[in-house]
């Protein structure tokens, strides 16, 4: 592995690693964007078995958020780990006040995608996708599908001019062999024809030497 990859990945892990904890120790921090998630996907949550309450929702990404960060940041199960990272941060950038709201006092109506926070997780959500997607240098598995499907048609075509190359080379021979009976049976009626003629002409010297 690369030593900027790895470098990557530790500093991206970073970020959650320190979140995660300050999330699971101090849950009511965050509690204003977990009530936010809750209001609006709590059926959703309960259904997936995940808690609704807004402190337990806080500490319970926390821990997912570590223990991702941690699995991150150590090169192990690193696309799983990538993904359950951006499952964290979807819910919060959807329905999380502190982004989509108004800022207090912000009276400029400037656009949704100057304020700091939504941005900062459109980053880390686009790191996120880039390590879970990195083959690290390797054939990816829609390379491996692609491969094998050339190789299997290429399988198919050489096949198929292989067939090809036996049944015209049975066909020649076939036409030879028959070639070949034809002249020897020509053969055999020539000389069958030469045995005739030359036995009506023996027949009359047999007749006078009977007498």
């Amino acid at each position: 592995m690369k030593p900027v990859r790895t470098v990557a990945r530790a500093l991206l892990a970073a970020v959650f690693v320190r979140g995660g904890l300050d999330a699971y120790k101090n849950p009511d921090r965050y509690l204003d964007g977990a009530q936010a998630v809750t209001d609006r996907w709590g059926p959703t949550l309960n259904s997936v078995g995940l808690p609704t309450d807004p402190r337990s929702l806080a500490r319970a990404t926390g821990v997912v958020q570590m223990v991702g960060g941690v699995l991150l940041g150590t090169n192990t199960a690193v696309g799983p780990a990538a993904l359950a990272l951006a499952g964290t941060l979807v819910p919060s950038t959807l329905a999380g006040r502190d982004v989509w709201s108004p800022e207090p006092g912000d009276t400029t109506g400037r656009p949704i995608l100057d304020r700091p926070e939504l941005l900062k997780n459109l980053g880390l959500l686009g790191g996120l996708l880039l390590a879970a997607v990195d083959t690290e240098g390797k054939p990816g598995v829609a390379w491996r599908t692609g491969h094998l499907a050339e190789h299997a048609q290429d399988t198919v075509k050489r096949a198929a001019h292989t067939t090809a190359k036996e049944t015209k080379r049975a066909a020649h021979l076939t036409a030879k062999e028959a070639k070949r009976a034809a002249d020897d049976a020509r053969r055999a009626a020539r000389t069958a024809t030469r045995e005739a003629k030359f036995a009506v002409k023996s027949t009359p010297v047999a007749g006078v030497l009977t007498r």
